[in-house]
């Protein structure tokens, strides 16, 4: 059972193949794929090959594919990039005998106005295209991406959004690691998509008593129209692309895009998802929090 792991060199990447090794895959036939072989020192130790995979060298992907049944396929980071980035990642899958890809997506990603949708969207359709065996996880929000906020509200006291009352089922990476995992390395997932989200969605004010609860001081959600979000940002320094994403995002969740509703997540790994104090208090204790 080869298993190649795109984007091992960073968050979940290392975590999908750690996850792999703990339940007893064989590290001989794991190859952590990433940009920056220094980060993957620690898999080397365990026995894991690594090879330099860049989505934008397809002779490189070819080389690190090959022997592969499975490639576990972590979209990339480069927005406005990934539909050329993933359409190559599968192109060389392909060309070397590589059965199934499994793919991390986007909530609803052939439905959702969601912002960050089209790219996966676009992606889904040509790995249907290909004809190999595929399975899509449709990963919600890392309960990780809010730390910054996190550690705003540690020395401010609030925590700004124009969410509204809008719901985020979040959940970890290590959460999402394991289902990517239990997809991997478990049979009957040819074919499937997974609607992958938190147990217990969360509103803006419920994120604000987790983190007072997690820094120790009084906190509260500071509930602000669209437009005052976009200047707060803006006075804060952020450029007005960087700005208008994170305002859009909150659009996104005011709308209800990411509030979930499926339990996909915590049937795969076989145990209910991290409760949000217990994310963030792991996060911040994490090393580089």
């Amino acid at each position: 059972m080869p298993i190649a792991v795109t984007g091992a060199s960073g968050h979940l990447g290392r975590l999908i193949v750690t996850d792999l090794l703990d339940h007893g895959v064989d590290p001989g036939e794991v190859v952590a794929g990433g940009r920056d072989l220094g980060r993957l020192a620690s898999l080397v130790e365990r026995g894991v090959r690594t090879a330099r995979v860049d989505y934008a060298d397809p002779a490189g992907m070819r080389e690190a594919f090959t022997g592969a049944d499975t490639l576990m396929l972590v979209s990339g980071n480069e927005f406005g990039q990934r539909v050329a980035q993933h359409r190559a990642a599968i192109e060389a899958a392909a060309s070397v005998g590589v059965r199934r890809i499994v793919y991390t997506s986007a909530p609803g990603a052939d439905r959702t106005a969601l912002l960050v949708a089209p790219e996966h969207k676009a992606t889904e359709e040509i790995l249907r295209a290909s004809g190999l065996a595929f399975t899509i996880l449709r990963n919600n929000w890392y309960t990780e991406n809010y730390v910054p906020a996190l550690e705003q509200a540690r020395s401010t006291g609030v925590v700004i959004t124009s969410a509204g009352d809008g719901r985020v089922a979040s959940a970890t990476r290590a959460d999402f690691a394991a289902a990517a995992s239990a997809a991997l390395r478990t049979d009957g997932h040819d074919g499937v998509v997974y609607e992958l989200a938190g147990d217990e969605p969360w509103t803006y004010d419920e994120l604000a008593e987790a983190i007072a609860v997690v820094v120790g001081r009084d906190v509260v959600a500071h509930h602000v129209s669209t437009d005052e979000h976009l200047a707060v940002l803006r006075s804060a320094g952020l450029d007005d692309a960087t700005a208008g994403t994170l305002v859009a995002m909150d659009g996104d969740i005011r709308a209800g895009l990411l509030a979930g509703g499926s339990h996909d997540l915590a049937r795969l790994i076989g145990r209910p998802t991290t409760p949000l104090i217990e994310a963030l208090r792991a996060a911040t204790a994490a090393p580089g929090a």
